[in-house]
């Protein structure tokens, strides 16, 4: 008998959705991406894509049984997603959600794991709460993959030292935690493949740090000039900037290595951030 070819279904399509929608396709998925753009759903037809547009009536096109990544950003109303496919989720053979860590806010570097009670601190964060409570509500055995920074190729410190944007802001005892889009993308396919349902994932590195020292590392990687230090209290950030510094926490991944038998490609930003300049040469 032959093999049921099977379907990834990506409402919204950034770097995570298209790292995973790369592994997959390569194993024979067919995956439906989709676009509010015409000129865009063209040019992903033209790579092998089943695009779709984003419109009323996308929930009657989605195949029975696809495996389904929403990765729409949040507005007030939470997510865009869900208005227009909620009544097709019962037809999904699961349905994987990308949250963000910063529904746990503060935590004053406290780890925060995959069962800690969210506690958003952030309007952003409140959205994604949202968010999740709406795909909850429609899907119950919804899984959630929260994500703390997530850098890679074209999004890395790299490209911050280049344009000249990248600051070292000392904050005493700040630590944040990262993955890499590699990683994300990995996570996800442990996730499929051990059939995880009605999870809260967590697909970051192990080793939070302080954001200063991946610049300084990034720089000696590159032979640039280090940015010089500057205190938190003299870096004139912006509001949104200053919410950013105001959340501290570590996040753990334990729980989700054991549901999914994933690792991470990159341990620690020195990893990645050598793959990515290696990847340059």
């Amino acid at each position: 008998m032959k093999k049921q070819q099977r379907t990834l279904f990506c409402a919204g399509f950034g770097d995570s959705a298209k790292a995973l929608a790369r592994i997959l396709a390569a194993e024979g998925w067919v995956i439906m991406p989709t676009t509010r753009s015409e000129d865009t759903r063209a040019k992903l037809q033209a790579e092998g894509y089943d695009a779709l547009l984003f419109e009323e009536g996308i929930d009657k096109k989605v195949p029975e049984h696809a495996v389904w990544l929403i990765s729409t950003p949040p507005d007030e109303a939470g997510c865009p997603s869900f208005k227009l496919l909620q009544n097709a989720a019962q037809h999904a053979c699961s349905i994987f959600y990308l949250s963000t860590t910063g529904v746990y806010g503060d935590l004053d570097g406290g780890w925060a794991f995959e069962w800690t009670p969210v506690s958003p601190q952030s309007p952003q964060g409140e959205r994604r709460v949202l968010a999740e409570s709406q795909w909850r509500g429609a899907r119950p055995d919804t899984s959630f993959v929260r994500l703390p920074g997530i850098y890679g190729p074209g999004r890395s410190a790299f490209d911050r030292l280049e344009d000249g944007k990248a600051r070292r802001i000392i904050k005493d005892g700040q630590v944040f935690s990262r993955v890499h889009v590699d990683d994300i993308a990995a996570c996800l396919m442990g996730a499929i493949e051990h059939d995880v349902k009605s999870a809260v994932l967590h697909a970051c590195d192990d080793e939070p740090a302080p954001p200063q020292d991946v610049i300084e590392y990034a720089a000696e990687i590159m032979g640039a000039d280090v940015p010089p230090d500057i205190p938190f209290e003299e870096a004139g950030l912006s509001d949104m900037a200053k919410r950013f510094y105001a959340e501290c926490k570590r996040v753990s991944n334990a729980r989700t290595k054991s549901l999914t038998g994933w690792r991470p490609i990159y341990a620690d930003y020195r990893e990645g951030l050598q793959a990515i300049w290696s990847a340059r040469a």
